[in-house]
């Protein structure tokens, strides 16, 4: 009898242990793992990072300049059975629509793209961060939407982001990173 009431405890405390470890992993933090170089010089190809899940929890507007992980799915709507059911198919495979990006547009803002420079409300970026300059880059002028950011990569000339898949809606805002590890 004693047998059975210790395999019960232990089955118990590993369930509890496994709901908070999914609940922290859901709506608090995330360990995420950099797949590419479009984030060049600033993040890494395997660079381990630490991503606060809370922000998206409650629709936080990112800052500018944070960098955030996003699904690039912009097309769908995103519900709570994508956030319940990432974090099991992240512990086997990092889903590749997950992307690593900077903020570069809040709703509203107007992003130009001139003289191979990003522009925001009429003002050029001071972008000490990218890799280098923007190559073949056509003038245009877009109004990031309500509720939307505008992202970007650090790697500008390699970096699949807001210019190809458009504004990201503020419930495709996955977490901010917080830390590199």
């Amino acid at each position: 009898m004693k047998l059975i009431d210790s395999i019960q405890d232990w089955i118990c405390s590993l369930a509890l242990s496994l709901a908070i470890a999914l609940f922290i992993n859901i709506f608090l933090v995330q360990h995420m793992v950099v797949e590419g170089h479009s984030m060049d010089p600033t993040l890494h190809d395997h660079q381990h990072l630490i991503i606060s899940k809370v922000s998206h929890s409650i629709e936080k507007m990112p800052d500018y300049g944070d960098i955030v992980t996003i699904d690039s799915r912009v097309s769908r709507e995103r519900s709570l059975k994508d956030d319940l059911s990432e974090p099991i198919t992240n512990l086997v495979n990092q889903q590749q629509y997950v992307f690593i990006k900077r903020v570069i547009g809040k709703p509203g803002d107007v992003i130009e793209f001139k003289d191979s420079q990003v522009y925001r409300n009429g003002t050029k970026l001071d972008e000490s961060y990218i890799l280098e300059t923007m190559r073949a880059v056509t003038d245009q002028k877009i109004t990031v939407p309500a509720d939307s950011i505008f992202v970007m990569g650090d790697n500008r000339n390699n970096s699949m982001d807001s210019r190809m898949i458009g504004a990201v809606p503020l419930n495709h805002v996955l977490g901010v990173m917080v830390a590199k590890i």
